[in-house]
């Protein structure tokens, strides 16, 4: 007989225990997936990552405090070899999301309303390279890629970079010399660009996308 293929090697990332120990118990149920550790924050995945050299993280978006999923996930792919594949597991399908996970380096993004053996299924796929999204996700990418959002006009772009400084609609327009109704009918064109609905999302957004400078 031929030797059983080794076991994935799996982290956790969520920041809910219940959550953790419920991905815990699922996964246990089938094989040739081992979860080798549970971090709660995305600093902690880092430091476990290193030490177990998972081949997936299963990882949150929301984290709490701290580093953020999307950070995490970033810094993961791009630390040394053999750098572990990321698989995003949220509840959020915004494209916002979906385009910071991914741009960040994230293999698969998956929503936790799936079925198990969905899940399982990315897991195995995302070990092996390949790329693995939740059916809503892959329409929505799907979607985006058939209809690209229009790129940022220079004004919006000057605005962007007002908001990445923190300065609020009445301090952008004293800078820019325009009104507050003008920033934000701008605001409101950006938001719609970048698939976003704050001013943190969008500043979130624009530095992925190497908006800023």
């Amino acid at each position: 007989m031929a030797p059983s293929a080794p076991a994935i090697r799996l982290l956790l990332c969520d920041d809910h225990a219940v959550v953790r120990a419920g991905l815990r118990a699922l996964l246990a149920s089938t094989e040739g997936i081992e979860v080798v550790g549970e971090a709660g924050s995305g600093e902690e995945a880092l430091a476990m990552a290193t030490r177990l050299r998972p081949d997936v993280v299963l990882m949150d978006l929301q984290l709490g405090e701290g580093m953020d999923g999307v950070t995490a996930t970033r810094r993961l792919v791009r630390g040394d070899p053999p750098a572990p594949r990321v698989l995003v597991l949220t509840m959020f399908d915004t494209d916002a999301d979906i385009t910071r996970a991914i741009e960040a380096g994230a293999t698969g993004y998956l929503l936790k309303a799936e079925r198990p053996e969905e899940l399982f299924a990315a897991i195995r796929n995302a070990a092996s390279g390949r790329t693995a999204l939740s059916a809503p996700v892959a329409d929505r990418v799907l979607a985006r890629m058939r209809s690209p959002r229009p790129g940022l006009s220079e004004r919006e772009r000057d605005i962007l970079r007002q908001l990445a400084r923190g300065l609020g609609n009445r301090e952008i327009a004293r800078a820019l010399f325009i009104s507050e109704a003008t920033v934000k009918t701008h605001l409101g064109r950006i938001y719609g660009k970048l698939g976003v609905e704050t001013r943190a999302g969008a500043v979130a957004v624009a530095t992925e996308r190497r908006l800023l400078p």
